[in-house]
């Protein structure tokens, strides 16, 4: 590594030698453990929440036929639900909750031999979901709500007289949301395009994840996070927080996996290319 010291760059960062990089980098890495420490410590606030029992009897539609809540368990004690947004008026799901879920099929098998079942869950009816999965090469497990309350229940789903009304409650607090639609900003739009349907109808869907625990044969809901509370769940964002220029985003760029434009060859064949020079 060259030593250059100094020097301006062009995004506001300096080139300084290996020492001087190395204690701005114990500085951060003093701050790092000080984040792990107070991360590991919410995490046993979320494990010390109390409980509320689950009476109400919910049906779901998988691959297996249909299912109460508890099946969803699948012998485990634990399940984790990621409320996907796929509403029954949808062409397609959400690209934002696509690129969350990519990730899924990688982690869910390590969380089943873990005592912990990983499933999505949407409005849409199966055989949409389905067709959605084969197209995106997914086979983690997913079920459909239609016809019960679950969605409205844990509220990521929403009706036209709520919308109208402007009683919609999300992320515990009712209004003031980006996802409203009054307010949307540019993503939030982009989205309902890509879900082919109008921006009062994407936004009737919210994202979100609930976590559940099985005990005797009782269900409990014991955790939901919604909107940026999702972010450790989106595989992608921990990648870029750690790039050079971090998110780096004035916008949505993202796009599901099967609709990224060819890559330029500067960026797929740059490997190819020096192997051939060399």
């Amino acid at each position: 590594m060259s030593s250059v010291q100094n020097n301006t760059l062009t995004n506001d960062h300096k080139a300084v030698s290996r020492k001087e990089w190395l204690a701005a980098r114990l500085d951060l890495l003093a701050a790092e453990k000080d984040l792990t420490r107070r991360s590991d410590e919410l995490a046993r606030q979320r494990q010390k929440l109390p409980w509320v029992r689950i009476d109400k009897q919910y049906r779901f539609e998988t691959d297996e036929g249909s299912g109460s809540l508890a099946d969803l368990f699948r012998g485990r004690s634990q399940l984790l639900v990621y409320h996907y947004m796929f509403g029954s008026d949808y062409k397609a799901g959400c690209a934002t909750c696509s690129t969350i879920a990519d990730g899924f099929n990688g982690f869910a098998i390590h969380l089943a031999h873990h005592d912990v079942m990983l499933w999505c869950v949407s409005l849409s009816p199966l055989a949409k979901i389905q067709a959605y999965k084969r197209r995106m090469g997914w086979t983690f497990p997913w079920a459909s709500s239609v016809g019960t309350e679950f969605n409205f229940d844990f509220n990521v789903s929403f009706t036209e007289q709520q919308q109208r009304a402007g009683d919609i409650e999300y992320n515990y607090q009712r209004g003031g949301h980006a996802m409203d639609e009054a307010s949307a900003p540019q993503p939030v739009i982009e989205n309902a395009k890509m879900a082919g349907t109008d921006l009062a109808t994407y936004t009737r869907e919210r994202p979100g994840m609930s976590a559940f625990a099985l005990e005797n044969g009782v269900v409990y809901h014991t955790y939901s996070t919604y909107a940026r509370g999702l972010d450790g769940l989106w595989g992608m964002y921990q990648w870029l927080d750690r790039a050079p220029r971090g998110r780096n985003e004035t916008g949505m760029w993202w796009r599901r996996h099967d609709e990224y434009e060819p890559m330029a060859q500067n960026a797929s064949g740059c490997c190819q290319a020096a192997e051939a020079r060399a």
